[in-house]
């Protein structure tokens, strides 16, 4: 971080920092009271504004569990255009529900998506309404503190590691770094494909897990591109082009450039700030720019979050003809952390089953 700019942004990091403390320690005091459930909710969130594979690791969650468990997302549904509760349907779009929710919907038909930005009353209606209901995954949601959750997973990238940073606006923190105590789990994304020993040494040292924490490890794989619902991408099983035009609106877009880079001789970047939610104008603009390349082998790649904005009819319709496709990702844990994570997260869920009463917790 530039001294420069955390020394003229120091008031304002201090007032925000403070702010975000107060309320906090009201949580902690018993001033405003959290609610708990005696059946699994598992909270998976950040300290950061962003970029850390929340979205991944939620469905590494939902392919661990689905199979033996009725499982639930439940997410706020960040710049949807509804307010409220409302239950995720197949064609229901990312501009109703958020553009996440979208994703885990398209991907896991079979279980339950819900949004609602208020967590507690979102948890009520989707056990009111689906009372067979077994597992809650809630995302994004670190901070939303009128929930207590039964296990706490907080992501932190590897490149941008919490600890290094500072509150807003100086850093991206949405609080102090002590926040990171609530957590009962610590995964570290976004590392390399290995990982030395030495390395996970120094990250661990910089965090300074507590002793009722467990940390592990993870990164991404990128899988082959695939088409966009309701577009024909001739190009899409090329191993080689001339040109790549990534179009993007994630907060952290650098994994997949780099990624992209061994797929063609030269990348080009369209980047729209995270969570954009995509205009005519802004197709029209990636129209123009991908006919201004002037290779002939080139075609237009966009990440799996991006594509469900973009799968808007109105937008289909311009981009017919286009070679247009996203990349899946998946999250994957180290040999050495894979079977300890999800065997924690399995007894958790076993210990926790089976009982459907709500209480409250005052501490």
């Amino acid at each position: 971080m530039n001294p420069f700019r955390l020394i003229l942004l120091f008031p304002f990091v201090a007032l925000y920092g403070i702010v975000t403390w107060i309320r906090n320690k009201f949580f902690d005091w018993g001033i405003f009271s959290s609610i708990s459930f005696d059946f699994p909710v598992i909270s998976v969130g950040n300290l950061t504004t962003g970029g850390t594979g929340k979205t991944p690791h939620v469905e590494y969650l939902v392919r661990l569990l689905k199979d033996n468990y009725k499982v639930a997302i439940l997410s706020r549904g960040y710049k949807r255009k509804t307010n409220g509760f409302l239950m995720a349907g197949e064609s229901t779009g990312a501009d109703k529900i958020g553009d996440e929710p979208r994703q885990f919907k398209s991907k896991f038909s079979e279980i339950t998506v819900a949004v609602d930005e208020k967590r507690v009353r979102g948890i009520k209606e989707l056990r009111r309404l689906l009372p067979e209901t077994e597992i809650i995954l809630l995302d994004d949601a670190f901070q939303h503190r009128w929930v207590r959750p039964g296990l706490s997973i907080l992501l932190t990238d590897y490149h941008k590691l919490y600890s290094n940073d500072w509150p807003l606006p100086a850093g991206s923190l949405r609080e102090f770094r002590k926040g990171a105590e609530r957590a009962d789990i610590i995964v570290v994304t976004k590392n390399s494909k290995i990982l030395s020993p030495i390395t996970r040494r120094e990250l661990t040292n910089k965090l300074r897990p507590g002793t009722h924490q467990s940390t592990y490890f993870s990164y991404v794989e990128h899988g082959r591109f695939k088409k966009i619902p309701g577009i024909e991408c001739v190009n899409i099983n090329k191993n080689r082009f001339n040109t790549i035009l990534l179009v993007s609106g994630i907060a952290n877009p650098y994994p997949l450039e780099f990624h992209l880079k061994s797929y063609c001789d030269e990348l080009e970047t369209l980047l729209f700030p995270d969570h954009h939610y995509y205009t005519s104008e802004n197709v029209v603009q990636i129209i123009e720019k991908f006919d201004n390349i002037v290779t002939r082998n080139k075609i237009i790649v966009t990440t799996e979050k991006d594509s469900t904005r973009l799968s808007n009819p109105e937008f289909l319709k311009l981009l017919k003809g286009y070679p247009i496709c996203y990349v899946p990702i998946e999250v994957v844990f180290y040999k050495e952390d894979k079977p300890a994570f999800e065997k924690q997260i399995l007894e958790y869920v076993r210990k926790n089953s089976g009982n459907n009463k709500l209480y409250q917790e005052q501490n």
